[in-house]
């Protein structure tokens, strides 16, 4: 027995914690970026507009992150672990419900408010407790851990392309549903919510001689909220996300409209997925090296170039390169923000402040997407919308360098007194 648990003792429980974030990421946001797969049947099935399709992953995406706002508070109180696991298990709910439903308002009711509130549940607790468990290599530990967003995105939307084909729409609902439920649900449970309650300190070293417990330092949420910086990334990651999750609801239809079959179309969601891993991989390391703000906002920047790739790309090789390069510099994004937060505010409310920074990526999940859905409706091209995702992108570029500015003059200032 000794010689069983013997190898475990070596590997620091971060690691595990990661995983259980990885598997929450991949499971979870792996079915809710399979959505794009799900448009056209269901477009048939009820008759509907792109547009009105769109919004129910709008709805959901809306509320999946702007829901962290008050599930990263309660986990902060509460702890991770059993948020996690609920919300995992509400996710799978909702997505059965979905296969089950007999109008659209019935999709929206299902998918749209179990998956919302599912994932908004699990999300922000489960990136927010790995921010505790490291410090030399948050940025990668964060880039790791968020990387099964960027894994589920290159495998489920084949898998759920291939359910749709075999059993149906429906039958792929409640398959994806069961997966959640019993993958997201068991591994969550993995998730504990801080070294010190085995302790260690972060990175696996010793804690601080003499100190024990529960006492974390950092801003309270209110001196954060209020804080220029936090008003600054709150203004970026709203703007960007206009146009940062109009891919994952259009880029199918977009292929389908341009003569790419449906299976080739699908592979282009999972080339998202490729580069997005790629990104969670290597550019949350890099950025623990040549410094996590400024390469926040190459990521931004990298995305803006991504979109005006997008806008001349009719080929299924030039959405290829598209693809590859928005899921890369989509998925940096993604894994260095946390981090950033955690730099930025402490460990004292981490979770509370990524959650609340998340309700601006709601807004714009909520209107992005659905609104190119609907500009499309009218004008029966993705042009606009996509030009208009490219210069959100570039509005937040120019906020970040404009606190970075202000960030560098402050800290001067004070160098000086």
């Amino acid at each position: 027995m000794s010689s069983a648990t013997m190898p475990s003792s070596r590997i620091f429980y971060g690691w595990f914690v990661v995983a259980a974030a990885f598997a929450v990421t991949f499971v979870g946001f792996g079915c809710a970026f399979s959505f794009s797969a799900f448009v056209e049947p269901l477009q048939r099935e009820f008759g509907a507009s792109r547009g009105s399709v769109s919004l129910v992953f709008s709805l959901a995406g809306f509320l999946y992150f702007g829901l962290g706002a008050v599930s990263g508070p309660l986990a902060d109180r509460l702890g991770s672990r059993r948020l996690v696991v609920a919300g995992m298990v509400l996710t799978g709910l909702g997505l059965a419900a979905a296969g089950a439903a007999r109008s659209l308002a019935a999709v929206y009711a299902a998918y749209g408010l179990g998956v919302g509130f599912g994932i908004g549940f699990a999300y922000v607790p489960a990136i927010g407790v790995v921010q505790r468990w490291f410090f030399r290599r948050r940025g990668f530990a964060s880039g790791l851990a968020v990387s099964g967003i960027g894994v589920g995105t290159l495998a489920m939307p084949p898998l759920a392309t291939l359910l749709i084909s075999t059993i149906g729409w429906r039958g792929a609902y409640f398959t994806l549903g069961a997966l959640v439920a019993v993958v997201g649900g068991g591994l969550a449970l993995l998730i504990e919510n801080d070294p010190r309650d085995r302790g260690l300190g972060p990175d696996g070293d010793p804690p601080p001689s003499g100190v024990q417990p529960a006492r974390r330092e950092g801003a309270t949420v209110g001196e954060a909220i209020r804080s220029p910086r936090f008003i600054s990334l709150y203004a970026a990651c709203l703007i960007a996300s206009f146009g940062g999750f109009v891919p994952f609801v259009h880029l199918v239809p977009y292929a389908r409209d341009h003569g790419i079959a449906p299976a080739s179309a699908v592979l282009l969601l999972s080339t998202i997925g490729i580069g997005s891993t790629a990104g969670r991989f290597t550019l949350g390391g890099l950025a623990d090296r040549i410094g996590r703000q400024s390469s926040l906002l190459l990521m931004i920047s990298g995305m803006t170039l991504a979109l005006a790739i997008w806008v001349v790309a009719t080929s299924f090789w030039s959405l290829t390169v598209f693809a590859l390069v928005f899921g890369l510099f989509y998925g940096g994004w993604v894994a260095i923000l946390p981090a950033v937060v955690m730099d930025s505010f402490g460990s004292r409310n981490v979770s509370g402040i990524i959650g609340i920074l998340y309700s601006s990526v709601a807004l714009g999940t909520l209107i992005g997407p659905s609104a190119a859905g609907f500009a499309f409706d009218l004008s029966h091209t993705y042009t606009l919308p996509i030009l208009a995702s490219a210069g959100t992108n570039i509005v937040a570029a120019i906020i970040l360098v404009a606190m970075s500015r202000t960030n560098r003059v402050t800290n001067e200032a004070g160098g000086r007194a």
